[in-house]
């Protein structure tokens, strides 16, 4: 379990209105004591209930806008075997 200085809270919200809620962990590939070994984990999936309950608990949490252009439709032609 970390504490709330080594973990922090993801929301992403787009355009569509749909939310995706991650979780990223700080970890070290030398040690606590070498500030340039420290880094953020690999973005992982949570539950939304998780979300709102760490941000009640006090946790580091963001809330970020995602603007991308949607993607692009490419049509194949539809062949018979």
């Amino acid at each position: 379990m970390h504490s709330v200085y080594t973990v922090r809270y993801i929301c992403e919200e787009y355009p569509s209105g749909n939310r995706y809620y991650y979780k990223q962990e700080l970890i070290t590939h030398d040690s606590w004591d070498n500030p340039d070994s420290l880094a953020w984990s690999h973005p992982r999936p949570i539950s939304k209930r998780t979300y709102c309950k760490r941000k009640k608990g006090g946790y580091r949490t963001e809330h970020r806008f995602v603007n991308k252009a949607p993607a692009q439709i490419i049509h194949f032609p539809f062949q018979l075997p």
